[in-house]
């Protein structure tokens, strides 16, 4: 029990990373009712957009120069794929069956995948990040590293800008009311197309800073990062109630928080220690998944899905 802040801590920061991934998931659900597999992907081609920043800065440059010029290309290079793949794979299967944008998406994160390690052939193993310099920060029980002082800033920040963006602006309602009815948008005057793609760039936006804190966490990028954590990303999606933007941060922090606590205790429960530790941390995410849509298949906040049937 002493360890149980240090453990929520934890569980706080991984589900906000999740959190971030997810925001892409759901968006791009909610209004087009696409599941993009390859969003994982993005978020990957983000971290190395963030590498690459920092490979080409002059030597002796500080991480604490370095970091905001890693975070825009991190931003650029994923929200670039990510409007391309709208623009070139997805727009033209629009109007078609749902399974042919499915598999499009499955095909276009192989093709990523196998893009960055061809560019970067040394990807086949994991490259180190660059790290923000200092020791860890020690809040009473609490230890808090160096590298996850970026998320807990970055993912609130990233948040409120999103909700502010999404209630408050004229591209946001757009978006909202594309979401409800597509077709009754564009009668009354909204670019729907012009919807979709900046919902491609403000998911993979949120999926760069992501990328951005997992390196910094983790003190690696590689090209294979993004298949596992974007199937996380998806089930936080799905805990929070798909297409429900504020759910999405909600279910990541709930998946976050659960896998973190099922790592740490589940082996101290009698006749369970061999269903503790990291090993299991995965199959913990994807349990608490089932449990709750067999108990809400909505989601925890609910679906924001208009029945386009």
């Amino acid at each position: 029990m002493n360890e149980l802040p240090q453990q929520l801590v934890n569980g706080l920061l991984l589900g906000s990373m999740y959190g971030l991934v997810a925001v892409g998931y759901t968006m791009v659900y909610g209004i087009v009712q696409l599941i993009n597999f390859a969003h994982g992907e993005i978020f990957m081609t983000g971290g190395f957009g963030a590498l690459t920043v920092w490979l080409i800065l002059p030597g002796g440059t500080t991480m604490w120069l370095a970091l905001p010029l890693m975070i825009v290309g991190a931003v650029l290079v994923a929200t670039t794929i990510a409007v391309g793949a709208e623009r070139l794979a997805y727009r033209p299967l629009r109007g078609g069956p749902r399974l042919a944008p499915l598999i499009t998406a499955i095909g276009l994160s192989l093709a990523l995948q196998q893009a960055v390690w061809a560019f970067y052939p040394e990807a086949k193993s994991a490259r180190t990040f660059p790290q923000i310099p200092g020791g860890p920060i020690e809040l009473g029980p609490v230890t808090i590293q160096t590298g996850d002082v970026f998320l807990l800033i970055a993912a609130p920040i990233c948040m409120a800008f999103l909700a502010f963006f999404v209630m408050r602006t004229r591209t946001g309602r757009g978006m909202q009311a594309t979401a409800q009815d597509p077709d009754t948008a564009k009668l009354m005057g909204v670019n729907t197309d012009r919807i979709i793609v900046i919902a491609f760039a403000l998911g993979a936006a949120m999926a760069a800073v992501g990328a951005v804190a997992y390196g910094l966490k983790y003190g690696v990028v590689d090209y294979k990062m993004g298949f596992l954590l974007g199937l996380k990303a998806f089930t936080a999606a799905v805990l929070g109630g798909i297409g429900n933007i504020y759910g999405a941060m909600i279910g990541g922090v709930v998946l976050g928080v659960a896998e973190t606590m099922a790592t740490a205790y589940v082996s101290h429960i009698p006749g369970m220690e061999q269903l503790g530790g990291q090993s299991w941390a995965d199959v913990w995410a994807f349990v608490l998944l089932i449990v709750v849509l067999l108990a809400r298949p909505q989601g925890l906040l609910g679906e924001r899905v208009a029945d386009r049937a």
